[in-house]
């Protein structure tokens, strides 16, 4: 039996979370072990190109003969296709009494400012109290999540590359707890995956003289010092690793007290099919070596590694931030063509 994830949940405390699925795949998740969910900007343009496409154009359809905005068509729409996914998590979140199956959704990557987020996340958790808002750790997203917060809405912080954003993101939990006797659930999103592919980029197109070695480990380095801080001082907020590039994404983070969150094709799926043992490989100390080396030849791991030498101003255009943020632009724009060519076709 392929059951590395449900070991996994056995032998560590290390959940295992899916990312951007169609209703198949989160079926499958859930039956491997999957506790939590998350979603991004690109997730329509994704179900626009999958084995959901027909059903998805349908909830399209239905929307487009009273919403004349395109863009507020796909924000209906990515609402409706995630409410789908919600409602696969929906009796994990009931047995667990809201500790488990929360599905996270985040709004228009085009419009960050603190008022859209703020409306988005009401609109997207309307029906569903198992979606969870998906906020970007910038000055206008934290701003939002402060407000949010003392809504009681749960709280995802995505787009966390430095250990200064994680920090923000706890102290505005902390606020939060201070006036209310039962805080929201609250986890931050350090996407370790898209950090380390911007630092082989930057290497290449810098031609930086550093060993694929010590880029290799770079994400989950931070990662490591941003657990032992947050921990330490804010054990009730909850750590998810995401954007994973490999494999090692997953696996170097098995022993962390924190949610793994993969996509099924490519990583999940070819996860199970190894099958591998579980082994603690987050609780090893990172080499200072390896630091010492990120820290001297690459400025954004300097960055993202200590706590003063990024300013909350410049969150937003941190280079893995930026990254990120453009795929979601891409897909964003891609579905609002796709929506616009729709219209036009009925």
């Amino acid at each position: 039996m392929n059951d590395y994830f449900i070991r996994v949940s056995k032998q560590t405390p290390t959940k295992f979370w899916i990312n951007n699925v169609t209703i198949n795949q989160a079926e499958m998740a859930l039956h491997a072990g999957a506790v939590g969910c998350t979603q991004n900007p690109a997730y329509t343009w994704k179900i626009l190109n999958s084995a959901d496409k027909d059903a998805a154009v349908q909830i399209l359809d239905e929307i487009l003969k009273t919403e004349e905005d395109g863009n507020e068509a796909l924000i209906k729409l990515q609402r409706a296709l995630v409410e789908r996914v919600a409602e696969r998590f929906m009796p994990l979140y009931e047995a667990s009494n809201g500790k488990y199956g929360y599905v996270s959704i985040q709004g228009d990557p085009f419009d960050e400012s603190e008022e859209s987020i703020i409306d988005c996340a009401r609109f997207n958790r309307a029906n569903y109290p198992n979606i969870m808002a998906k906020i970007p750790a910038t000055v206008s997203g934290l701003r939002a999540i402060r407000v949010l917060l003392r809504e009681g809405t749960p709280i995802n912080a995505t787009e966390v590359m430095a250990l200064r954003q994680a920090v923000d993101v706890c102290s505005a939990y902390e606020e939060a707890a201070a006036d209310s006797k039962n805080p929201p659930v609250v986890y931050y999103s350090h996407i370790a995956g898209i950090f380390d592919e911007h630092l082989k980029a930057s290497a290449e197109k810098e031609q930086i003289d550093i060993s694929s070695d010590a880029l290799w480990q770079a994400g989950g380095i931070v990662a490591k010092k941003i657990y032992q801080i947050t921990k330490t001082h804010w054990p009730e907020v909850g750590m998810i690793s995401g954007g994973a590039r490999g494999l090692h994404h997953f696996t170097e983070m098995v022993g962390a007290d924190a949610a793994v969150t993969i996509n099924w094709d490519g990583t999940a799926d070819k996860l199970l099919e190894q099958n591998p043992p579980v082994v603690d490989r987050f609780c090893r100390p990172a080499s200072h070596e390896v630091i010492d080396v990120l820290t001297e030849k690459m400025p954004d791991f300097k960055q993202a590694y200590y706590l003063h030498e990024i300013q909350p101003e410049e969150y937003e255009d941190f280079g893995p931030v930026v990254r990120f943020r453009r795929s979601f632009e891409d897909a964003w724009s891609h579905a609002r063509e796709f929506i616009k060519k729709r219209r036009a076709s009925i």
